[in-house]
């Protein structure tokens, strides 16, 4: 059952658990004048990274082909840029 929060012309603030069917209350418990029902912030809250990567197993996920992963090489593997001491290569006039 949901929690409404009603407030009061006085001020006063207070919850109450209602079925959805139920009415809303038209008075206020402590002193008697009209309420209306307020809004609030919801009582859910999702916190991290990535709350949803815990929630759904592997096997939800397709089958990987072996083919791909084979294909693939890593960039570790190859060899790496070299960075070489010779200064850059310049095209052109020298200026004189």
């Amino acid at each position: 059952m949901p929690l409404y929060e009603y407030g009061c012309e006085a001020g006063h603030r207070f919850e109450v658990k209602q079925k959805v069917s139920d009415p809303p209350l038209t008075t206020c418990q402590v002193c008697a004048l009209p309420v209306s029902r307020l809004i609030s912030a919801p009582a859910i809250s999702f916190k991290g990274a990535g709350w949803y990567v815990t929630d759904y197993s592997n096997k939800m996920k397709p089958p990987a082909q072996e083919g791909k992963s084979e294909s693939t090489a890593s960039p570790s593997s190859s060899s790496p840029p070299e960075t070489g001491s010779s200064p850059p290569k310049t095209t052109g006039s020298s200026g004189s």
